[in-house]
């Protein structure tokens, strides 16, 4: 009979224990440090009631838009880490301008659009905002992207919905901020994030989304590198940052980064204020 085969005994030098933790990329890492230090220099520029009465189009911006009850302000002010950039209420719906906010230069900045479906905004007021939000979206050369905020335990309402399926015929880039994650535990909500992003690909729709607390700071850096990517932030190899207009990509270049939403003029037609539902006291902000 063959005898068994021995096996040594390793000793406790000879093997190193297998990590599964996941590598940081140090350049991402770096990147979006760099970022949020550079969002930080957020500072109020103007607010305007109407189009014409905006900034001047040039540079580059990305507009933040969502329900009035989704954390818009608190998102904001969490990017910038400033704690009053934007006026979050306990009313929502209070914002009802376009405001501009300036980062670094007046070459990049970030937008705030008034909120949308609270039943304390005047109907009047309702049917102001639909058309700048039409003017806004549909002419404004500068925008490169949209922040599209909705509350985690509510995504994908109606006007939501249009939203996107705006966007994707205009062909502007789409970000969506499911927010008030820290409301849910980790299970619960990982298990949103994946419905929505199945729901997404039933609609065919190929945008980019994360959790989001402005409580917790949870993917704080993810955002902070989107909102970077869309405004064109690029450091240099000492990690300075270089002005957008003296960047060295060209216009056409640029372009194929940022799509022009102005090839095609029919836009939020048939979107309607009136059909947006009613929130109540339980939906109010944070």
């Amino acid at each position: 009979m063959r005898p068994k085969a021995r096996i040594p005994k390793f000793q406790r030098h000879d093997f190193k224990p297998i990590s599964y933790a996941k590598k940081e990329d140090t350049a991402t890492s770096a990147y979006a440090s760099s970022a949020l230090n550079w969002l930080r220099k957020a500072e109020f520029l103007m607010s305007a009631p109407k189009l014409n009465l905006c900034v001047e189009d040039s540079g580059f911006e990305i507009a933040f838009a969502g329900r009035s009850n989704a954390g818009k302000s608190s998102a904001i002010n969490c990017i910038t880490d400033q704690n009053q950039l934007a006026r979050a209420s306990k009313r929502p719906g209070r914002t009802q301008m376009i405001n501009f906010f300036s980062l670094g230069n007046p070459d990049q900045r970030l937008v705030d659009l008034p909120g949308y479906g609270y039943a304390a905004v005047p109907e009047e007021m309702k049917k102001v905002w639909q058309k700048e939000l039409q003017n806004y979206l549909i002419e404004r050369k500068s925008l490169t992207g949209l922040v599209l905020l909705m509350d985690v335990r509510h995504p994908l309402k109606d006007f939501d919905r249009m939203m996107l399926e705006w966007a994707k015929d205009r062909n502007l880039f789409v970000h969506i901020l499911l927010t008030k994650a820290d409301k849910l535990n980790r299970g619960p909500a990982s298990t949103v994030l994946l419905e929505v992003k199945k729901e997404l690909k039933k609609m065919k729709l190929d945008f980019s989304i994360q959790l989001f607390s402005s409580l917790s700071k949870l993917g704080l850096e993810e955002l902070a590198m989107v909102m970077a990517g869309r405004l064109n932030y690029v450091v240099d190899e000492n990690g300075k940052p270089i002005n957008p207009m003296e960047n060295t990509l060209d216009i056409q270049e640029i372009s194929l980064l940022h799509p022009d939403i102005n090839s095609d003029a029919s836009g939020l037609e048939g979107i309607n204020i009136d059909d947006i539902p009613e929130v109540g006291d339980e939906d109010l902000d944070e």
